[in-house]
């Protein structure tokens, strides 16, 4: 991965963890389908007009890859992560997001972008026993509701998983910009009933409406299209590489910003998911900075 790549990544990482603080200042107020549908409609607004400045072609002809894109990298998942913002911390929802990296792992294997190893095998299992430490040992309490919250984080996760390699196979038949407008466009259909239904129960404040704003504007429609641009450039399992720091910046966000309470369950299990994702991408830093080679997988 070229240098310039890996800054822009760590840059969508802080901007990806602060999202879960933002899911979680807005939410209760606004509701989970409100708020996703703003996100996603501001996203798709701001894309469309990129999409006009620069002259790009809709991608309408691929319109079923596009619908499968935006059901799970954007209608499902944000809806999600904005239902488990009612009940969770932002950092717990940060941390489970991670297990992305393993469901990605496995998707890619099953796309033929990828292959398993015991090591990748190996790293699902200990993602798996991380996510339970951090619900089981973090700091609030566990009940049938925290563990559907978490529940639901995962399968947000699964969702971002399993879209990752058809991401990658789509920017080779169409422009990043097309992509990322075309699936918020479509996203924003998925999601409008369910806002429609909410929205008597909606309320506005002005700190919600710019959480949402930067969620759409920011987080989801210009992050998505620099997503994009990289995958381009690197394989799935690589692309997926913000989720080993976004845990840091959501956890940090949350304690800073909004007081969340940290235990030892929470980095117990998120030293644990991390590890995890190291072992499934074959990430290793000392690779690069003593010169240190990977053993045969």
């Amino acid at each position: 991965m070229k240098t310039r790549h890996f800054a822009q990544l760590v840059a969508l990482s802080a901007l990806w963890g602060a999202s879960f603080m933002f899911i979680r200042m807005a939410a209760p107020v606004m509701g989970p389908w409100v708020l996703a549908a703003g996100r996603v409609g501001l996203a798709a607004l701001t894309l469309v007009l990129l999409m006009s400045v620069l002259r790009h072609a809709w991608p309408w002809k691929e319109w079923r890859m596009l619908a499968v894109m935006a059901l799970l990298s954007v209608a499902a998942p944000f809806m999600l992560y904005a239902w488990a913002g009612l009940y969770l911390p932002a950092g717990y929802s940060a941390l489970l997001n991670t297990t992305a990296v393993l469901f990605g792992t496995l998707s890619s294997a099953w796309f033929k972008e990828d292959t398993l190893t015991a090591r990748k095998l190996l790293g699902c299992l200990i993602g798996f026993i991380g996510v339970g430490l951090i619900v089981r040992l973090g700091p609030v309490p566990l009940d049938g509701t925290t563990l559907v919250a978490a529940l639901a984080c995962v399968c947000a996760a699964a969702c971002y998983g399993l879209a990752t390699p058809v991401m990658k196979r789509a920017t080779a038949r169409m422009q990043p910009l097309s992509i990322a407008a075309g699936i918020h466009v479509m996203a924003l259909l998925l999601v409008l009933p369910g806002a429609a239904w909410q929205w008597p129960e909606a309320r506005f404040t002005g700190a919600t409406l710019a959480a949402t704003a930067v969620l759409g504007i920011v987080t989801s429609g210009l992050a998505y299209w620099a997503h994009l641009r990289i995958i381009r450039n690197v394989t799935p399992v690589a692309a997926m590489s913000p989720v080993f720091m976004i845990p840091v910046f959501g956890v940090a966000w949350g304690h800073l910003f909004l007081g969340e309470a940290l235990s030892p369950g929470i980095f117990a299990g998120g030293a644990l998911v991390l590890v995890a994702s190291a072992l499934v991408t074959g990430f290793n830093p000392l690779r690069r900075i003593f010169g240190v080679t990977d053993p045969a997988p």
